[in-house]
């Protein structure tokens, strides 16, 4: 007759608990957990977000003044037409007023869309024909938000640029609202 050992001996015998597949198993999921803590919290404090403005009434009746400027670029009816040479690292566009060309200098501010420190600011110099050609060096694949300005800092377009899914950048002033 065949009789089944007492379980005190059959788990004696049993393999040790490291060589058992649950307790890793069981195991896998809390060191995966602080795994991910340990890289979230890395990315915390490796890149920090940008700063907030400490005077919000003060951007405030910025945000005013700006939109004064941008309904003086409507009633010019500029338009900005311009393209980036990656190979030349230049760009080269147009500044038309009603189609006509605009002549003086003009800033052209390209903000990063979340990395303040990689803002570029650019000046150029328009010929009789509204054209210009500026220097830039190599253009990181971002979303820009693209601010064109007179020297005088009168007028001012704005609009949003995702190079190189864009090869142009096209801001036309909206139309003034009609009294």
């Amino acid at each position: 007759m065949h009789t089944v050992p007492p379980l005190i001996d059959r788990i004696n015998s049993a393999r040790p608990w490291y060589a058992q597949v649950w307790p890793w198993l069981l195991m896998l999921g809390p060191c995966m957990v602080m795994l991910a803590a340990v890289y979230t919290g890395w990315l915390a404090f490796a890149k920090p977000d940008a700063m907030v403005v400490d005077d919000y009434y003060k951007q405030g009746q910025a945000i005013n003044q700006d939109l004064h400027r941008d309904r003086i670029a409507a009633s010019l009816g500029l338009s900005f037409d311009a393209r980036y040479d990656a190979a030349a690292e230049k760009l080269n566009g147009t500044l038309l007023g009603f189609g006509k060309p605009i002549g003086g200098k003009i800033s052209i501010h390209l903000a990063h869309a979340t990395q303040p420190e990689k803002d570029l600011k650019l000046a150029a110099q328009l010929d009789r024909h509204g054209e210009f050609s500026v220097a830039l060096p190599i253009l990181e694949r971002a979303r820009w938000q693209v601010v064109v300005e007179s020297e005088q800092r009168d007028w001012r377009l704005t609009g949003a640029w995702t190079w190189p899914q864009q090869q142009t950048v096209d801001i036309q002033a909206d139309l003034p609202p009609a009294d």
